[in-house]
């Protein structure tokens, strides 16, 4: 106990009574990620437009996503929100480590917030409060080992950009202690009872230091024994360092939760190293995003991503031109609302700008973030504004640029190009952090034979070798679009 007699001393001396001003503020921003708001929501959006496809349909119960800087860990954090986005959470209890303090049992963060550059995050302290009184043996107040601590701070921004009106209890755990990490466990359970809107994030990085094969073959073990949720096996070879987690105590307790909670599915969705993004692979850090659940979120309406009649595509080409032309003229985007059900359904769409029948723009979102009349309306500007092949379209253009929307389903993976129908299915490619995509026309127009296709994907679209598409570490994927444009559409009776 003597650790926690020493930071129980200092914490009677530091101490302030007022707890509810008590908004902690952040130890890392403008290393770690950026102070600027803007750069900051910014790099967010940049690093979730990155990933590959993610499910997005899982009620996500338990998250695991890395916390170092946001250059290196990011990439791979990314996965984790944009797969339990469309989830809706009350109560975020975020578990990391203490990096700097060694003490036994837990220190809750009670009440007040946390600061970050995009705002406070408000704590629920009626929950903080419950599970404090659940152990006081264990479950401490000890602000001061949130003094340098980031594990719960990196977390935050991902958490703000991707829901709104929630609350977290900040808990981080101390000296690996398995009567610790089950009492949480058990305690957690009992507080979240039948509640499906408290989400338990793990904030952990995996394997430190060692080279990219060592690093590689090291978190290969930890991952599996993430995945058969066995707490017994991950902790003892966390302890005997056979498997390398910083966050293994926050994680031991995961498992013991979702055992508890009879929780079958686990799925990594993506693993990476510093290697992977910084190019230097003799001393690496593992990456690893985990979603953990045991249902899918409630089932869509029966019209959900029904086909669209011709009334809600023009309405869709009208809001795109609307867009198009305000922003082109104005360089502001126009405010629209928009009733209709069917529009409103989250849904990935392109929007390509052609000009006297020759490509000037195309971008879009493969995975839905928003609306389907925002999808459109936002990459009809960025189809104008930030296609990198093109200058920004001009308003002396306006008169001759021509609007096509694909309408995208979602991406399902395959297992290998025989599954693929030419013509009838888009294609997305990924591996090693590249990927990329083209939409089911473009076989279509250049009369493209399949395995020249796959090629120009891989080389063209995602950087990578030609023939990677052959390799079983690649991944592909397919959609199909619902295709229409002003011209098409105005010829229709």
């Amino acid at each position: 106990m003597k650790h926690l007699f020493l930071l129980a001393t200092v914490f009677m001396v530091l101490a302030t009574p007022s707890w509810g001003n008590m908004i902690k503020a952040p130890n890392v921003a403008g290393a770690f990620y950026s102070a600027d708001p803007q750069e900051l929501s910014d790099s967010i959006d940049a690093l979730e437009a990155s990933t590959g496809p993610v499910p997005t349909d899982r009620r996500v119960e338990i998250a695991i996503a890395p916390h170092a800087g946001y250059p290196f860990s990011g990439p791979v954090a990314a996965y984790t929100y944009k797969a339990i986005s469309r989830n809706h959470y009350k109560t975020i209890v975020v578990i990391g480590p203490s990096h700097f303090y060694p003490f036994e049992g837990i220190s809750v963060w009670p009440q007040g917030g946390f600061q970050t550059p995009l705002g406070v995050v408000p704590v629920d302290e009626d929950f903080a409060t419950a599970l404090l009184k659940e152990n006081p043996t264990e479950f401490h107040v000890l602000p001061q080992i949130f003094e340098r601590e980031h594990s719960v701070e990196v977390e935050l921004p991902f958490l703000q950009k991707t829901f709104k009106g929630f609350r977290i209890v900040p808990i981080l755990m101390g000296d690996p202690d398995p009567e610790v990490c089950r009492d949480l466990a058990v305690a957690l359970d009992k507080l979240i009872g039948d509640r499906h809107d408290v989400l338990i994030l793990i904030s952990s990085d995996m394997s430190h230091y060692y080279t990219y094969e060592v690093a590689n073959k090291m978190d290969a073990l930890t991952l599996d024994a993430i995945k058969a949720i066995d707490p017994k096996r991950f902790f003892e070879g966390n302890v005997s360092r056979k498997m390398e987690m910083c966050g293994f105590v926050p994680v031991t307790t995961a498992l013991i939760y979702a055992k508890i909670r009879g929780m079958k599915q686990v799925e990594v969705l993506k693993h990476a190293n510093s290697g992977d993004t910084s190019g230097d692979k003799s001393r690496v850090v593992g990456y690893s995003s985990v979603i953990f659940y045991n249902n899918l979120l409630s089932d869509p309406p029966d019209d959900a991503g029904a086909a669209l009649n011709a009334a809600q595509r023009q309405e869709l080409l009208k809001i795109a031109r609307q867009g198009l032309e305000t922003f082109v003229k104005t360089g502001k985007v126009v405010a629209i609302t928009v009733k209709d059900a069917r529009l409103n359904e989250v849904q990935g769409a392109f929007v390509t700008l052609t000009e006297q029948g020759k490509l000037r723009g195309c971008i879009g979102n493969i995975i839905g973030q928003e609306p389907l009349y925002e999808t459109v309306r936002d990459m009809a500007i960025a189809a104008a504004s930030q296609d990198p092949r093109f200058n920004p379209v001009k308003a002396a253009e306006l008169k001759d640029i021509h609007l096509d929307i694909s309408v995208l389903s979602q991406p399902r993976r395959v297992k290998d190009a025989s599954e693929i129908q030419l013509g009838q299915h888009g294609v997305i490619v990924s591996r090693d952090g590249h990927q990329g995509v083209f939409l089911p026309q473009v076989a279509q127009e250049t009369g493209w034979s399949k395995e020249e296709f796959l090629k120009q994907l891989c080389t063209q679209k995602a950087g990578l070798p030609a023939e990677c598409w052959k390799d079983p570490d690649t991944d592909l994927y397919v959609f199909t679009a619902d295709v229409f444009s002003e011209d098409s559409e105005s010829k229709k009776p």
